[in-house]
């Protein structure tokens, strides 16, 4: 990962305003709607956001009564959290080393951003097992990954830029070339979790179509999207739709 890219990123990047449009909210309930149905499952839960941005998850869980703790490697982004809510706990730290934290410390651990920017499997095993280590025995790691297939669709054939893209992917249409983010498929999805020993609970796509019908999700009525939500939650873990959206959601158990 090249850090100070990143930092210099998000600093100009709008990260707040993300998830404030229709199509981005699908991302964003659909965590929600599971983050959710696992804390129900535990009395008084710790979290930990990992890669918080500037505290979507954060704020909303610490609303709602969860005790959570957001870490997050940008300052600007930390900052942003505190003016937000100065109560809130914040770490300026960096996913792939944990120190700080004691090992068994949550119930569960939220790994969103991290993952789309740590550009070798081998960066992304070293934040797994970080996540690993913090988390009680019987928890949740939450982890969203960005997918190639999604990236190859919408950027190299709807956006065109397949034929000016040929030195950033292979033959197998893998991208093997990009200075911010990291994207993978399932196969690679599954070597972190069989390499770590973790023993998946679910593993879905996150926002569906919702990336490829962004003109027509955000002219929705209100009405018209809640229906749009609740064919997305009937078919999201179907099979045959993971991969092709832009982000898979894995939840796996620490056991």
């Amino acid at each position: 990962m090249n850090e100070e890219k990143l930092i210099n990123y998000y600093n100009k990047f709008n990260e707040d305003k993300r998830l404030s449009r229709k199509h981005a909210k699908v991302e964003f309930l659909t965590s929600i709607h599971y983050l959710e149905k696992y804390l129900s499952k535990f009395d008084n839960p710790k979290v930990i956001d990992i890669g918080a941005g500037t505290g979507a998850y954060s704020l909303y869980l610490y609303e709602k009564g969860i005790d959570v703790t957001a870490l997050e490697l940008v300052k600007h982004n930390l900052k942003v959290i505190e003016k937000k809510n100065p109560n809130i706990k914040t770490i300026l730290g960096n996913a792939v080393n944990l120190s700080k934290i004691r090992d068994n410390s949550f119930d569960i651990v939220i790994l969103f951003g991290p993952m789309y920017h740590l550009m070798t499997l081998d960066l992304k095993l070293k934040a797994l097992s970080e996540a690993k280590r913090i988390t009680k025995s019987g928890g949740y790691i939450f982890i969203s990954y960005c997918m190639n297939e999604y990236a190859i669709i919408k950027h190299g054939f709807i956006d065109k830029y397949i034929t000016n893209s040929k030195e950033l992917i292979n033959e197998d249409f893998k991208i093997i070339k990009d200075e911010l983010y990291s994207y993978v498929r399932i196969e690679d999805i599954n070597y972190l979790k069989d390499k770590l020993n973790l023993e998946r609970s679910i593993i879905l796509s996150q926002d569906g179509p919702a990336e490829y019908l962004k003109k027509e999700i955000n002219n929705m009525t209100d009405e018209e999207f809640d229906l749009f939500l609740k064919y997305h939650f009937k078919t999201c873990t179907r099979h045959e739709l993971l991969g092709a959206g832009r982000h898979i959601l894995d939840i796996l158990k620490k056991v």
